[in-house]
């Protein structure tokens, strides 16, 4: 399974064996364009993820973590000064290791697919589904599944 997000078009794309199956209407960060920058800039993050966390316990119904900030945006950062030469390195190695990376961080964290679109058609940064939609991905993603966020 992979999982495509159209931020343009407020759309998900599941893709199994070579071919899309599913395609769910989504929320994304109220500031619709451009990559996430910064913790608190209402920006859903574009570039390759991974879910590095299943949280069946969330208070937005389900959710699944993706390790942002990825390597890429770890080198973004360490650039821009967003992080420090120790905060990038312990990106890099946990997501090397396949690990949840350091959320705390200027350039912001816990960046989810969960539910309760039901609620809010916008996010701070997340990508939101109606709690239908992301109970039947709960249930098929696994950690380690490829998450591709797109303008």
């Amino acid at each position: 399974m992979e999982v495509i997000v159209y931020k343009s078009k407020k759309e998900m794309e599941i893709w199994e064996s070579g071919r899309c199956t599913h395609r769910f209407p989504i929320g994304i960060g109220k500031d619709e364009t451009g990559q996430k920058e910064v913790e608190g800039d209402m920006r859903t993050p574009e570039g390759e993820y991974v879910i590095c966390v299943k949280n069946p316990n969330s208070k937005f119904f389900l959710s699944l973590g993706l390790n942002y900030p990825n390597n890429i945006d770890a080198n973004r950062g360490l650039a821009t000064g967003s992080l420090s030469r120790e905060e990038f390195d312990a990106i890099c190695k946990a997501n090397d290791d396949g690990k949840v990376p350091p959320w705390k961080t200027k350039m912001g964290g816990e960046i989810f697919i969960h539910g309760e679109l039901e609620k809010k058609d916008w996010s701070e940064g997340c990508v939101r589904l109606f709690n239908t939609d992301m109970k039947w991905l709960f249930e098929r993603a696994q950690i380690g599944t490829r998450v591709t966020i797109k303008p």
